[in-house]
């Protein structure tokens, strides 16, 4: 399992409700990508104020970079007037307190759950 983060700048002058308006125009597309594990759309606070992220979990590297094709990267240039920033960690584990649950993956991306908190 992989985790991307996108990030971006904003242009001056955009705000938290245009970029919702924005977020909601897309959440079926990424809904609908069955590579996709799980996707959060973040909002730049404090000193990262002016910037957006997206933070997402892949199966692997490839289903990240066939979903952030050229079309995409020119799609987020179009609209925050820059390219994104992409960069990849590997999932190594995750505490997850609404599931109560801790899962770790093993470097070929399979999955154990290891404790049940």
């Amino acid at each position: 399992m992989i985790v991307e983060i996108v990030t971006f700048n904003f242009p001056a002058g955009h705000d938290r409700a245009t970029e919702l308006e924005a977020v909601r125009s897309v959440t079926q597309k990424w809904a609908a990508n069955k590579d996709l594990v799980r996707k959060q759309f973040l909002w730049g606070l404090g000193e990262a104020a002016g910037t957006g992220a997206g933070v997402y979990v892949w199966p692997s590297i490839e289903a990240s970079k066939k979903a952030h094709d050229e079309e995409w990267r020119e799609a987020v240039k179009k609209r925050t007037g820059g390219y994104p920033t992409i960069r990849y960690f590997d999932l190594m584990a995750q505490v997850d307190n609404a599931q109560g649950t801790v899962t770790e993956w093993s470097a070929d991306g399979v999955s154990r759950e290891v404790v049940t908190v």
